[in-house]
């Protein structure tokens, strides 16, 4: 048994979009190469499989009804979305991707990436993009399990499959960085770790979806903030909610405003990430990420992601 959706063809949107164009059944006809009996019968197959009636028939012109109209209008954005679709195909044959998502660990600078992609959708190209927002370990695990085309600032490990290309961006330093008020301010420097273990450290929460996921930084059974991301950390540190290490970068300009205060410690980080993709003989790098790996070459480009100026 046929159901609605084995009538609402393309070929008969347009007929009912022709009919309602050219006001009358025989005009219509006429513009589709049809005889008016033929093109009666199939609206009336249509009206029958729809159970509605779509066209007045009491005047000499074809008026849509009701239902007529509501279907006109889903019909001009069905077959704009089919043109759309047809197109988008035709293109992403020369070598575009339908779909090209970036996994950004929440260390890179989110302005930045903003650029890139400001820059990336002037292209017009047929690719879309996706951007998500990762921590830690979860970076590099969308890019392997294939949730996303392109990480931005991983750690790399060292088992590698043949096929995950990447590149440095650069090392991160991070400071151990408190607010004013915070007890751990006025303390003397180095910070041990006995000392911090006194105090609510704040954490950024692994986004990896299967496993334990990473910890940095911390030291078993002390008191833990979690939070989803690195701007969250520094907002939290920035009200004393907790203490622990952020990027240089990112630290700076608080530092400079005295809403923040650096102390040394006994342990020091420095982290080197990079950016990693998949690219292999048996399945090559589309245009959308040739595109952006070629951003990824410059310097200056590098240097920005790591919130650092060129």
């Amino acid at each position: 048994m046929q159901s609605p959706k084995d009538w609402l063809t393309p070929d008969a949107l347009f007929m009912l979009q022709t009919i309602a164009e050219q006001g009358s059944f025989a005009a219509a006809a006429r513009q589709l190469g049809l005889v008016p009996s033929a093109l009666t019968y199939r609206v009336r197959q249509l009206e029958d499989a729809l159970d509605v009636l779509l066209f007045d028939r009491s005047a000499r012109q074809a008026r849509p009804t009701a239902a007529g109209r509501e279907l006109l209008r889903e019909a001009g954005r069905l077959l704009q979305d089919i043109d759309s679709v047809a197109n988008r195909v035709k293109r992403v044959a020369t070598g575009w991707e339908g779909v090209l998502t970036v996994a950004v660990d929440s260390i890179m600078a989110r302005d930045v990436v903003m650029d890139l992609c400001e820059a990336f959708l002037a292209l017009n190209s047929p690719t879309r993009l996706r951007i998500r927002h990762e921590a830690l370990s979860g970076t590099m695990a969308a890019l392997t399990s294939g949730q996303a085309d392109l990480a931005l600032g991983v750690a790399l490990g060292q088992h590698l499959t043949a096929d995950i290309q990447h590149i440095a961006l650069g090392d991160v330093q991070f400071v151990f960085a408190v607010a004013p008020q915070h007890p751990l301010a006025q303390a003397q420097e180095p910070l041990s770790n006995a000392l911090l273990m006194q105090h609510r450290v704040v954490a950024v929460a692994d986004s990896v979806q299967r496993g334990s996921g990473l910890t940095v930084g911390l030291q078993g059974g002390q008191d833990v903030f979690t939070v989803p991301d690195m701007p969250s950390k520094l907002q939290a540190q920035l009200r004393g909610l907790g203490a622990g290490f952020l990027p240089m970068s990112l630290a700076q300009p608080f530092v400079a405003t005295g809403e923040l205060v650096i102390k040394n410690t006994e342990q020091s980080r420095l982290n080197s990430v990079h950016a990693a993709w998949r690219d292999s003989r048996l399945s090559p790098a589309g245009h959308a990420l040739l595109w952006w790996t070629a951003q990824l070459q410059q310097a200056g480009t590098r240097e920005a992601l790591l919130g650092s100026k060129p």
